[in-house]
């Protein structure tokens, strides 16, 4: 993967300023591209665009292909003529600095229905013929994904109206539905028909809203990097729809499930919870599904990071049902032979980012090495005793002095707490050592370490956004483990000020990450998803 030398922010759409309780893909989007250009900055770093399930993560959504509703523009339905002005008063201010998701999800929803039915009353006629081309196009997943949204909807209803403790496909549908019996589907496709017709809409209107914002950040020499989860939820149309490619038993409940083992951090382990693959199965269709994935994202973004890359050399498989991690053990994944099978099919020059993190190997090492591909340095683990289990160690590989050029250096990732709130915590001799380090106590030693990361060697520089505003714990986006209160940050109106651009800008010049002379990372080519 090709990386010229650039930075760029780490920001979800979600965490957009505007005035409908969640960022959305309007006129806000394109004011921080705007911005973004103003900056100097090359890169926009998003997470999975998926349409968010359990606990609101954009890590587990309903399915791997389609995108989240929730971020379609109010604003721009207006405009088209889907949505009157009257409609567009929620029933008292949401919060410009958290997303509700309760509260947003019960107003913005039925809104966006309504939307769908005035496009498919005619109200989109003019674009009748775009529609219809995205459903071809998208035929391998959408009619699937919204018939699974349609059915899912009536289920989890029913589950709160008789306290059943799942709504999940594979417990509460009646078995027909689980297993996809034909005779089944196609009554629910019948019975069902205007719902999925409404779904599919807004999936369009996503595609189109996306697809305008993407474009836009590509003209003014933007790539946008987006983020693929390794696993998907089982709460989800892929597994649904496609039952053989994972580990399931006969009603389609997992036999094993996803995690990480018991390490220096956390005496269990990780219990994340994800269905396996059954690698044999995608081999022996030769890793289609992967390869449409794959596609798909690269269609979506130009660039990709890749969620838990070391578990395509090998994986933590969990007995389901176990309550921890500890009896998991590890299973060899298919690595090489899967991505020769991608690169077959889309080509050798994959832009992917390995996340390489946590428990590496030297196989898996050499797997993305082998690949070619750029991995991640998180500085914060330079200076974090715990996090690293290496700090105060001059061969750390997180210190900026031992990184490779080919790699992508964070101050943070959307799990870890900001650099301010991080900072606060620190521990004396982390604060000590980090002093050392820089060479004297920097006045304002988060903007200190958002130096080191640009002055670095690293091809690519990120941040996200809320260290670039010094923003505290307050301000952090995930605490793994922990359900409530996540991936609610929203960026405030203004806060991304022409001051700071001006700033960013200045820094990313000193250090050469937006020299006028080179050409900045050329968006890669959409490449077509196999049928």
């Amino acid at each position: 993967m090709r990386m010229n030398r650039s930075s760029g922010i780490l920001l979800h759409p979600s965490s957009l300023p505007g005035p409908y309780g969640i960022g959305e893909l309007g006129s806000g989007a394109f004011r921080f591209v705007d911005r973004l250009a103003e900056a100097g900055q090359r890169l926009w770093q998003v997470l999975p665009l998926g349409p968010t399930g359990f606990g609101d993560s954009p890590y587990a959504p309903f399915s791997s292909f389609a995108g989240n509703e929730l971020l379609v523009s109010l604003e721009l339905l207006e405009k088209e003529g889907l949505l009157d002005k009257a409609d567009l008063a929620p029933p008292r201010p949401f919060d410009p600095a958290r997303v509700d998701y309760g509260e947003l999800t019960a107003w913005k929803r039925p809104l966006l229905e309504t939307a769908a039915r005035r496009f498919l009353a005619g109200a989109g006629a003019e674009r009748r013929a775009a529609y219809e081309a995205f459903r071809a196009r998208e035929a391998a997943w959408l009619e699937d994904y919204a018939l699974f949204l349609a059915i899912k909807a009536e289920y989890d209803e029913l589950a709160r109206e008789t306290g059943e403790p799942s709504s999940l496909w594979c417990e509460l549908w009646p078995e027909p539905l689980a297993l996809r019996d034909p005779a089944a589907l196609s009554a629910a496709r019948a019975a069902r028909a205007e719902a999925v017709a409404r779904i599919e809409v807004l999936q369009f209107l996503f595609d189109e809203e996306w697809t305008a914002v993407k474009r836009a950040a590509n003209e003014r020499g933007i790539a946008v990097v987006g983020d693929l989860p390794i696993f998907v939820a089982l709460d989800s149309s892929d597994v649904w729809t496609r039952r053989e490619l994972f580990k399931l038993d006969a009603r389609g409940r997992p036999l094993e499930v996803a995690g990480v083992p018991p390490d220096y951090f956390s005496a269990d382990g990780q219990l994340w919870g994800n269905p396996l693959y059954a690698w044999k199965a995608h081999e022996e269709e030769g890793f289609a599904w992967w390869i449409r994935r794959i596609a798909a994202s690269l269609q979506r973004y130009d660039a990709v990071r890749i969620d838990h890359f070391r578990g395509f050399e090998a994986h933590w498989a969990v007995p389901a049902g176990d309550r921890t991690a500890r009896h998991g053990r590890w299973r060899k994944s298919p690595g090489e032979a899967l991505f020769a099978a991608v690169r077959g099919a889309l080509g050798a020059e994959i832009p992917i980012v390995a996340e390489d993190l946590g428990f590496i190997t030297e196989e898996v090492r050499a797997l993305r090495d082998g690949l070619g591909l750029p991995g991640m340095k998180i500085l914060q683990f330079a200076f974090d005793a715990a996090e690293s289990g290496t700090a105060f160690d001059p061969r750390n590989g997180f210190l900026p002095h031992n990184y490779p050029e080919h790699c992508v250096v964070y101050t943070g990732t959307h799990d870890n707490d900001t650099l301010a709130g991080w900072l606060a915590k620190a521990k004396p001799e982390e604060r000590a050592y980090l002093e050392d380090y820089l060479g004297g106590r920097p006045l304002d030693p988060a903007r200190a370490l958002l130096r080191e990361a640009w002055k670095s060697t690293a091809a690519w520089a990120v941040a996200p956004m809320q260290d670039l505003l010094g923003l505290g714990s307050e301000a952090r986006m995930n605490t793994p483990s922990t359900l409530g209160g996540n991936w609610a940050w929203r960026l405030r109106e203004g806060e991304f000020s022409a001051a700071l651009a001006a700033e960013l800008a200045r820094l990313s010049r000193l250090y050469g990450r937006n020299l006028e002379d080179e050409a900045p990372d050329s968006p890669v080519p959409a490449a077509p998803i196999p049928d």
